[in-house]
């Protein structure tokens, strides 16, 4: 009973020639070049009977001559046997990691690959849809609705345009362009460039451009809108985040979800807005000498953030796993805390990760951006950063040997053909985020050793409980994050944007059977995840490449955070609560809340 319904995933999956296997191959070269060449390595020996026999052992022996197969002529039971035996194996790493890496992309496709409808035929059975649009697009009052595409006066769409519509559409928005026949680049001039067009960028350029400076913000990503994002999970993953979501740590351990699109990650936020602490502001202020932080100024300044995003303090109705989370901490007497949202208190949308189809969320692309744009800014999308153009200085100026002129950029356009940019400015800002601006300055020429370290990540881990009926609802449906329990000043407990792909990918599997069993669930299954400001650290060591492993306090930690997730869950009158520990161990509960 637990596989019925599951069947169909398959038409998807061998559509057009099996795309659901070619879409895993692609999916694995997003991956850390070591863990591509070990799948491969490790793909290649099971289609050997010699090399199956080595990794699989008597599994694969047969009562015929050769007396071996390949894995693929295996019996299903005997390969998920073996698949187990990798899975929790301590003295064979590399085996493991392939079937980590398999595991979580082969799920990830099969549960977000979707036809012609946009649809897959498996959701009917895990109880999910796309989520309908119940709000108005462009939610909010006259005064704080943007327009629908509030940056068409200052972007300018690379990818869309050859070399002769772009120099007119640079032209167009009042920058200095210079065509240089000698060289293979164009050079274009202005006061300020910006690489990244997040947080930081599009603060910047705002501040920058209402000063009176000619400002251009170089994104990588495209320009999206409310009209645009379909909270179709696969196919806004691809189009919105750094790798299409498939960015993991060099180890393969942990996997960073960073946007990659204008907006960069304040366009697929998940609307929590939270101050900086005061015991945060505290500490950077007494021992890391910062003394700003503890200063008026930076409560003004955070003040300013929350106002221009429209940030609201409470949640007129919160979605299933916040009601989760809330009832639980409540039947514990533990303190529940709304979490404030650059968004509006009817804002009841579970999407807003994959881009808020509504407009209501309010990122750096509807309000800086826009602010900058309006005094004109000019955003280039599609066009990556390559390295900043370093020149020798004047002797005696500032101390310093060399000077920063400008960037180096790329970008394709509709003819396929990569046109090469020189941007003079007489400032020039990395705003990449702690992921990508290291490589940049490295490619620059700078050489600092400390360039790249002290990567601070918060890493979490999630609980899993399976509630009882009364309370009713679905873990995609509502407000992401509308409450949160600070377990200590370094933990805090918060509930996950999980679609089908991204649920699959995390859930412990046992079987194939047991795992759609656990996918039969999802849209009963709350989750919630504790959170750590880590003190461990780790280092970026070039683009796409990431070393981080947490320290034995932050280990710690999070185990505490956990014990108190499942503690919460359980009160909060769970039939079930799990983790997503490999061996996949779960508890049965009474669910002892009749009321839920």
């Amino acid at each position: 009973m637990a596989a019925a319904g599951f069947g169909h995933g398959d038409a998807i999956w061998e559509a057009e020639g099996g795309a659901g296997g070619g879409a895993v191959a692609e999916l694995v070269t997003r991956c850390v070049w070591e863990a591509v060449v070990l799948v491969n390595i490790v793909l290649w020996i099971l289609s050997t009977k010699v090399g199956t026999l080595a990794l699989c052992g008597r599994l694969c022996v047969t009562g015929k001559f050769p007396y071996a197969c390949k894995f693929a002529d295996m019996p299903v039971e005997r390969r998920e046997e073996a698949l187990k035996r990798w899975n929790k194996a301590r003295w064979l790493f590399p085996l493991k990691i392939t079937f980590v890496v398999i595991k979580i992309l082969s799920h990830y496709t099969f549960y977000t690959m979707v036809n012609e409808n946009s649809d897959n035929p498996c959701w009917k059975a895990i109880g999910y849809s796309v989520p309908e649009l119940d709000e108005p697009r462009e939610n909010g009052t006259e005064a704080s609705r943007p327009s629908p595409r509030p940056l068409d006066n200052g972007i300018v769409e690379t990818r869309g345009l050859n070399d002769t519509t772009l120099l007119r559409s640079l032209t167009d928005k009042g920058l200095a362009v210079k065509q240089d026949a000698s060289s293979a680049h164009h050079t274009v001039r202005c006061d300020a460039v910006i690489v990244g067009s997040g947080c930081g960028g599009g603060v910047a350029a705002a501040v920058l451009a209402a000063a009176g400076h000619k400002v251009i913000v170089v994104e990588k990503g495209d320009y999206f809108t409310a009209t645009d994002y379909s909270s179709v999970e696969g196919p806004s993953m691809d189009r919105l985040y750094e790798k299409g979501g498939i960015f993991c740590t060099s180890d393969v351990t942990a996997i960073l979800f960073t946007g990659a699109t204008v907006g960069g990650g304040s366009a697929v936020n998940w609307s929590a807005c939270i101050r900086t602490p005061e015991t945060v502001t505290r500490e950077w202020a007494r021992e890391h000498g910062l003394p700003v932080f503890a200063s008026a100024a930076y409560a003004e300044a955070m003040d300013a953030v929350c106002a221009r995003l429209a940030v609201t303090e409470g949640c007129r109705e919160e979605g299933f796993q916040n009601k989760v989370l809330r009832r639980g901490c409540e039947a514990l007497g533990l303190r529940a805390d709304a979490v404030p949202r650059n968004s509006s208190a009817g804002h009841f949308c579970g999407s807003c990760h994959l881009g808020c189809p509504t407009g209501d969320k309010r990122g750096t692309d509807t309000t800086w951006l826009a602010d900058a744009v309006a005094r004109g800014a000019v955003v280039l999308t599609g066009c990556k950063a390559e390295r900043f153009v370093l020149e020798c200085n004047s002797p005696g100026v500032n101390g310093r040997s060399k000077k920063c002129v400008g960037l180096m950029a790329t970008c394709v356009g509709s003819d396929g053909i990569t046109k090469k940019l020189r941007i003079e400015a007489k400032v020039s800002i990395a705003a990449c985020g702690a992921l990508m601006t290291p490589p940049l300055v490295r490619n620059s020429g700078l050489k600092n050793r400390h360039i790249g370290r002290n990567l601070h990540l918060h890493p979490n881990n999630n609980n899993q409980p399976e509630p009882q009926a009364q309370l009713t609802g679905k873990c995609y449906e509502g407000g992401i994050i509308t409450t949160m329990h600070r377990v200590t000043d370094r933990t805090i407990v918060e509930t996950p944007a999980l679609g089908p792909g991204c649920f699959a990918s995390l859930v412990p599997w046992e079987s194939g059977r047991d795992m759609k069993d656990r996918m039969r669930r999802y849209a009963r299954t709350a989750h919630a995840f504790a959170l750590v400001r880590d003190r461990g650290a780790g280092h970026v060591d070039g683009e796409g490449r990431v070393r981080y492993s947490p320290s034995k306090d932050d280990v710690d930690e999070l185990r505490d955070g956990l014990r108190r997730a499942l503690r919460v869950l359980v009160a909060a009158g769970a039939a079930e609560v799990g983790t997503h520990r490999s061996d996949g161990l779960r508890l049965r509960c009474k669910g002892n809340n009749a009321h839920i």
